[in-house]
């Protein structure tokens, strides 16, 4: 059928038009696209097994949906797709705030329109991007606002009395019917509002001001919550709980793998970034790691979770990081370097909520420590356990660097260097492009660049040589001689460079 060429009642009972309800709708759709083997929630990633199946089993049931999970969990992007399982266009009476279907019209305006025309009642056609209402709930909204109230100006302009249904305003559920409705945040809600859901999950009718309106609302609920709301700033409400039909529980990505899938996805990058700066696969990994490392460490609130927006913005800012220092020093184009990881910084200190030892030590060490930790992590993927070697030093691959640095000798690795003094510096290091060559020869050479400054950030996570952070960059040195070298008379060591003695 299409949509254009049906303009009233009579012509659409000519077409064979059946009334569904949305709830009908989703699942009938859904079914069509599980037998066709279709994809129905596109660029969601790692859930394919877990919770994509748990909320296709509640729209084949018919049920209201309450999503449960940490922040940056994908929670409002599934609400979203389910608009894509409703159909293209419904037809509505035109002119009804209620999207009332013809053959079934609940309010009084579309009853009264069907009386007066019949078959001359004038169709109009809703698309299914308009049938989707997004609620975030604050502690501000009010039951006005979600179900309706009387309208005094309404009242006066049409010369109505009080009594008269026709003087009420509805609010957003009811103009929401034949939609999928989304309350966002749920726990938000104060439990008196949360209250005026009750008949509309149950009943489905709605009141308001002393009318008795029998309003059976045809809308598909669908709620988020963060399991710490329950206890903090508010819950929900065990009747509202007893009422949603399915609680579906979320999680973060469980591999680097499908990690990465969605930060690439998600990644706001400039043409003129993806073209200039290359980054590998060893970077984007890190990055990944960088949350993996913050959802388990000490410091981080783990009750809060880590948002899978902050790898999106750290790669972001990675990205951002060397794209100003080929415009710094004139170049076309670079290759990422772990000095980089320097922008990935302001990424970390908002994104992670800390707990009392993670405030003590501050956002910015904290955001350094996970970059620590999620090199030496990734380092063991790339060359071998230096500790493996503690006892037989003469077998061990990473002798000759060491040795050069315990002679004395230090590296300066600034951020913004120009491409060929960063390779003159890492070249210098006796031992370090064979240790890259022996496991890695058939790498490219900018990723054998990245390798070698790689590898001395993994010798310094594992002590065997020490960094420190200068006002423009780090400077890599024997880690002994770093332990004995006190601060001149009259000057304080830096925090951060005490810090950086073993760490980012």
């Amino acid at each position: 059928m299409h949509h254009t060429s049906v303009k009233t009642l009579g012509e659409l009972k000519k077409t064979g038009y059946r009334t569904r309800s949305t709830k009908e709708e989703l699942r009938e759709n859904l079914i069509k696209r599980l037998r066709n083997k279709e994809t129905v929630f596109e660029g969601i990633w790692g859930y394919e097994e877990t919770v994509i199946p748990d909320l296709e089993r509640a729209i084949l049931a018919g049920h209201d949906v309450n999503l449960l999970g940490l922040r940056g969990q994908a929670k409002t992007r599934l609400a979203r797709l389910m608009v894509k399982l409703l159909d293209e266009y419904i037809p509505y009476i035109e002119g009804s705030e209620l999207n009332d279907d013809p053959l079934e019209p609940i309010s009084r305006y579309g009853r009264d329109k069907v009386q007066e025309l019949g078959d001359s009642t004038p169709i109009a056609w809703l698309h299914r991007d308009e049938r989707y209402t997004e609620k975030l709930a604050t502690p501000d909204v009010s039951i006005a606002d979600l179900i309706g109230d009387v309208d005094p100006i309404k009242a006066a302009t049409l010369k109505l009395p009080y009594s008269d249904e026709r003087v009420i305003h509805f609010g957003l559920i009811p103009r929401s019917n034949r939609s999928i409705f989304v309350i966002n945040e749920l726990p938000d809600l104060q439990a008196r509002i949360q209250v005026a859901l009750f008949n509309i999950l149950q009943e489905g009718d709605i009141q308001i001001r002393g009318f008795k309106l029998r309003m059976p609302l045809d809308i598909q609920f669908v709620f988020t919550a963060n399991p710490e709301d329950y206890t903090n700033r508010g819950s929900i409400v065990t009747p509202l709980k007893d009422r949603i039909d399915s609680q579906i529980i979320t999680h973060y990505p469980k591999t680097l793998d499908i990690g990465k899938r969605i930060t690439q996805q998600e990644a706001r990058l400039k043409e003129e970034q993806r073209s200039a700066v290359t980054v590998n696969e060893i970077a984007k990994d890190l990055i990944e790691q960088i949350a993996f490392e913050a959802r388990k460490s000490e410091y981080v609130d783990a009750k809060s979770g880590v948002s899978a927006r902050l790898t999106i913005s750290a790669y972001e800012n990675l990205v951002a990081a060397a794209e100003r220092r080929t415009i710094i020093n004139q170049e076309k184009n670079t290759a990422i370097r772990v000095a980089d990881f320097i922008g990935v910084v302001p990424a970390i200190t908002g994104k992670v909520e800390l707990v009392y030892e993670g405030e003590q030590e501050g956002p910015g060490i904290v955001a350094q420590n996970l970059i620590g930790k999620a090199l030496r992590t990734q380092f063991l993927n790339y060359f071998p356990d230096p500790d493996k070697f503690r006892k037989q030093k003469e077998k061990s691959p990473y002798k000759k660097v060491a040795d050069w640095f315990g002679e004395g000798n230090t590296v300066d690795l600034l951020h913004n260097m120009q491409q060929n003094e960063f390779e003159k510096a890492l070249k210098s290091v006796p031992g370090l492009s064979e240790l890259v060559n022996e496991f890695h020869k058939n790498q490219d050479a900018a990723t054998k660049l990245f390798m070698m400054e790689f590898a001395l950030h993994g010798l310094a996570e594992y002590s065997l040589i020490s960094k420190h952070n200068l006002t423009a960059g780090l400077q890599f040195k024997d880690l002994l001689s770093s332990m004995f070298t006190l601060p001149r008379p009259g000057e304080e060591e830096d925090d951060d460079d005490e810090f950086a003695r073993g760490k980012f």
